[in-house]
Order: C-alpha cells, then structure tokens, then sequence
C-alpha cells in the first residue's frame, strides 16, 4: 500500500508571522517617509528662502531618477533583505544626524539639499528591493494577498504619518519630528532581520553565473568568491532590461504601467490643486477628494488582501484601469465637492484595484532573480519619471484649462489598459492559485 504525502494547505499571508514581520518594518519605514518629508518641508520653510524650499523639496527626485535602475541591480546582486535593512539604517542614521545638526544650529539650504539628496539616493535602493523581497518570504499563491496588505499598509501610512509629523513639528518643531521618523526607520531593522528567507525556486542561469544572492538561496550569509566571468553591474542591468523586453507578460505590463501612471498621476498631484483653485473648492475641498481616491484605493486593496486571488487577472487589471481614466475624465466636469469626492472614491476603486494586480502579475511572472530589476523598472515610472511631468501638466492647463487637460490624460491612463488588451499572454494572464 502506497501513501501519498498531502501538502499543507498554505498559511494565508495576513496570518503568517513572517509576512507580519516584513509588513510592520514597511508600514513603519512608510509612516517614517511621511513624517521625514513633513519635518523636511517645516525645516526648509523656516529658512525664509521661497526659492530655496522648492530647491530642497525637489532635490530628492534626482537620484530616484538616476539611481534606481541601479538599485534594482544592486537588490539582484547582494539579495533584495540586505538592501532594505542596509537602506533603512542609513536613513535613521542621515535624519538623526539632521536632527542633531538642528538643534546646534539653524537650517540652512544648503544643508537640507545634501540631507535630501542623499535620502532619495538611499530610496532609490529602498524601493526596488523592497518590492522584491515578497517572493522571498511567502509562496507564489499569496502573493496577491501581500500586494493587497501593502496597499493597505502605504494608504495607512499616508493616514498616520502627516498628522503625526505634524504635531511632532507643532510639539517639538522640525528636530522632534526628524527624531521620531529617524526613530521609526530604526524600529523596522529588527524586524527585518529576524525574516526568513525562503530559497529561490531554482538557480538561473545569468551572464554566466547563477542570478541571485548566495544567501537566499542557501539561508547563509557565504557569498561565492568572485570569478573571471562574473557580470560588471552594467551587464546585469542590461541583461535586466532585455529580460523584461523578451518576456511575453512583463514587458506588456511595464507599458500598461507607464501609460496609466502618466495619466493618473498628474492629474491627482498637481491637477487636483488647480481644479481646487478654480472651482473655488479651497483646501478642504480638495481634502475631501484626495481622501475619496484614498478611500477607495484602501477599498480595492482590502478587496485583495481578502480574497487572494481575483480570477482573470490580466483582463480585470486592464478593465478597470478604462473604468478609471473615464472617472479622470469626469472628476475636471463635476461642479460640485460631494460629486466630486463620490466619483474619486470610484477612480481610487478601480485604478487601486489594477495597481494591486499589476503588482501581483509582476510578482508572479518575474523570475526572483530577475525581481529587483523588474521592480526598478516599473517603479521608476512612478517615483522618478512621472513627477517630471508636472511643469509640462501645469503649464498645459495654464494654457487650456483643467477639463481638456484631464480629458487627454484620461485618455493616456485609457490607453495603457487599452493597450494591454492587445497582449495575449496579458489577457489571459491569470495569478496563482
């Protein structure tokens, strides 16, 4: 008589400790983001120079463009954990730093564009390996349910962290608020050393060696010793690139993200602001409306956390991003804040569900080995690129006003779902069960 092993069922990931783990070191460092940059505007405000606040808040987005491809590369190279606790510890360590420097002496421009252009540096690392450790600590069937928990965990985050920045500027001025971020980004190193690693599912072959950290594919902290045909860094990030262009399912999705982003982005950051001053709406309205796109958003995201799994994913994913660059459309045409605020909780929906989807299908589709670049990719669309894209929005509605400005960039967000229509392997794209 034969007896068959039965596998145990999988632990669902907002019940598994080591996902709760990473979770708490992510929602930490998040809420330590939305304090630093509240306590960084509040220091560059007080040095009375209007040019030199803008100076200082747009400092950060230069090396997020410049280094996070290279972030990506250096996730692969060395195993995305190291990266994330390496990233986190610098950052306590450069706002603890700052906030010391404060109290012995008054903010400066020039000091406070060093501290900002060192943080983004240090993000640009952050994000791409931060984005692939999910598959190195849960099996490939939750994976959807961790890209539905991180949704929830980053609107969260937005939630606490700028009241929280704020009283901690209203309490102890730009020097308190710098210690409790500095503070939060240290709390998550614990947490993120004591993660399991779970092995790649198998070597890969790249650039004549193995793709991937020795560490998390063994659980030890050897490296192998380096060899004559080990890849310079430049030959892992084009043989990155080429990886996701020859894919039949990513290279879909990073165009489906860049066009939805582009369409999305710019019209919530920046258009929102000038819809509000037209129309009269003042800040509480526009309050209001963000907190409606967060609203739903949070919604699609629990939706994910819950369910796990959403069958036909590629073709939901690109649906709803349609359904919600026509909401983009109609939010510039709707005179009134509750109507308004109403149709962004519906955008928030739909676009926050195809954004957790998307994350799920990248997830799932990208070789692990290959994740910390395929993360770069997709995120600099997000955190690099688009942001470039808001003197050209701010001057095309100067120019021709909200409505056909958010009527053309609803029709690029329609495009990228459009688009991804047109991919096979995208439509019938299905996550694991």
């Amino acid at each position: 008589m034969t007896v068959t092993a039965v596998e145990a069922p999988e632990r669902p990931a907002h019940r598994d400790p080591n996902v709760l783990r990473w979770l708490g070191a992510y929602t930490a460092s998040m809420v330590g983001d939305s304090i630093y940059f509240m306590a960084l505007a509040w220091a560059a405000a007080r040095t009375g120079s209007a040019s030199g606040t803008g100076l200082v808040l747009a400092a950060g987005s230069i090396p997020r463009a410049l280094l996070m491809l290279g972030g990506g590369v250096l996730a692969d190279r060395i195993g995305p954990r190291r990266v994330v606790i390496g990233s986190d510890a610098a950052r306590a360590v450069l706002v603890l730093g700052l906030a010391a420097i404060l109290v012995l002496t008054a903010p400066t421009v020039g000091v406070l564009v060093a501290v900002a252009l060192l943080f983004g540096a240090v993000d640009a690392l952050f994000l791409p390996a931060v984005g692939a450790l999910p598959p190195r600590i849960s099996p490939p069937g939750q994976l959807a349910r961790i890209q539905g928990l991180r949704g929830l965990a980053a609107r969260g985050a937005s939630i606490v962290g700028a009241p929280l920045g704020g009283v901690a500027v209203a309490t102890g001025g730009p020097v308190l608020a710098f210690v409790t971020a500095g503070a939060l980004f240290a709390l998550s190193l614990p947490l993120l050393l004591s993660l399991r690693i779970r092995p790649l599912p198998g070597p890969v072959k790249h650039g004549g060696t193995v793709a991937g950290d020795h560490e998390e594919r063994t659980g030890t902290e050897e490296r192998p010793t380096g060899t004559e045909d080990t890849p310079t860094a430049r030959q892992d990030l084009v043989d990155g690139l080429r990886y996701i262009r020859r894919h039949p399912l990513l290279g879909p999705l990073m165009i489906v993200i860049g066009l939805s982003e582009l369409g999305f982005v710019g019209p919530l950051n920046l258009g929102l602001i000038l819809l509000s001053e037209q129309r009269g709406w003042g800040a509480a309205g526009m309050g209001w409306i963000v907190a409606g796109f967060a609203s739903g958003a949070a919604g699609a995201a629990l939706l994910i956390a819950v369910r796990g799994r959403v069958p036909r994913a590629g073709l939901v994913m690109c649906l709803t991003v349609l359904v919600g660059a026509t909401g983009i459309a109609a939010v510039a045409q709707i005179p009134s804040v509750p109507l308004a605020a109403a149709t962004a909780v519906v955008v928030g929906l739909f676009i926050g569900l195809a954004g957790a989807l998307c994350g799920a299908l990248v997830q799932t589709a990208a070789d692990p080995a290959y994740l910390g670049r395929v993360t770069s990719v997709s995120t600099l669309f997000t955190y690099a690129l688009i942001p470039l894209s808001y003197p050209a929005t701010g001057a095309a509605i100067a120019l021709w006003g909200t409505g056909p400005v958010y009527a053309v960039s609803a029709a690029v967000c329609a495009a990228g779902g459009a688009v991804g229509l047109t991919f096979t392997a995208l439509r019938r794209a299905e996550l694991p069960r």
